[in-house]
């Protein structure tokens, strides 16, 4: 019998399951093409040796296990390729007519969520080092890509096309590790952080402004979170205006919307006059009064015109 042991590149190689580690700590023959593999290196660590064969293919391997259990502990690539292809050779059988050996796929460990993020730390090690574009960047020279994928992801959620919105989350979580990437390389002492600090910070400001989550405190609605989360915000930044933190540069209607908001915290509320400003911050106000985002509503409505104007065109 042959068993074919895949294991994850992103979990720890001696974390397998209880399965896995019956299968290679039992009379098997074990057997693999590398003893660099790190699957290698911690079963042996373990008391049991490996044999390293010079021939891993499919017939080579097929023919070790007619005679005996055999574990195969695969590489990367040979997760990848060795079951369609130990597959192929079963459903073509033995050239000689005898029977098959028995073949299993045994994962010895998986995939938690987020672990392709570590693939992402991997690569843009290496295009930091050997990429002469990457290693150039700043966090200045970076400052116009994240602008422009955040309205990019702006755009995939006005369409509707999930497929662009994936693609579009990716650019942009491209920005946040790249910038986390060029400050990890800054000592501590002068600033710099990873992004293991950056996943740190938010985790630690999401547990402490969900106390209705993590610390048993009842909330009436989602209303009620909100102006929690504001006033805990207030309390750990030690802000004396509720207008603090509100980005000025934001685009206006955005910016009003913001404004807006905060100043109905203190009892102000926007003065009404002739003007064009006057009147377009009292639009912002309705819009507010019946639950809607002002900007959001006038981007829908630009793109209808948008469309109106294709129409005619055609």
């Amino acid at each position: 019998m042959l068993t074919l042991l895949v294991t994850s590149p992103r979990v720890a190689p001696g974390l397998m399951t209880w399965p896995a580690w019956q299968a290679v700590t039992g009379p098997a023959t074990l057997l693999a093409a590398s003893a660099d593999l790190p699957v290698v290196r911690a079963v042996e660590a373990a008391g049991r040796p490996v044999t390293i064969v010079d021939d891993p293919s499919t017939a080579a391997l097929l023919n070790a296990a007619a005679s005996g259990l055999v574990v195969y502990l695969a590489g990367d690539e040979e997760a990848d390729r060795l079951p369609a292809e130990l597959a192929a050779a079963l459903v073509a059988g033995p050239a000689d007519g005898s029977d098959a050996a028995e073949v299993e796929v045994l994962h010895a460990s998986y995939d938690v969520p987020g672990a392709r993020l570590l693939d992402l730390v991997t690569v843009m090690d290496q295009l930091r080092l050997h990429c002469p574009w990457d290693r150039e960047q700043t966090h200045r020279s970076l400052a116009t890509y994240l602008v422009e994928e955040a309205y990019e992801t702006l755009e995939a959620i006005e369409t509707g096309d999930v497929t662009h919105l994936r693609e579009e989350l990716g650019d942009l979580l491209l920005q946040v590790y790249f910038h986390a990437r060029i400050a990890a390389e800054t000592p501590d002492e002068d600033g710099g952080f990873t992004i293991d600090d950056v996943a740190g910070g938010i985790v630690d400001k999401l547990v402490s402004r969900h106390p209705h989550v993590f610390a048993g405190l009842d909330v009436a609605d989602a209303a009620e979170v909100e102006e929690n989360w504001e006033a805990l915000k207030a309390s750990e930044k030690g802000r004396t205006s509720v207008l603090e933190g509100v980005p000025m540069a934001l685009p206006a209607l955005h910016l009003a919307d913001k404004v807006v908001g905060r100043a109905g915290r203190v009892g102000v509320t926007p003065a009404t006059g002739p003007s064009l400003g006057d009147r377009l911050l009292a639009l912002v106000v309705e819009a507010r009064a019946a639950g809607a985002d002002p900007e959001q509503e006038l981007r829908d409505a630009v793109r209808r015109l948008a469309e109106a104007v294709r129409a005619a065109e055609a």
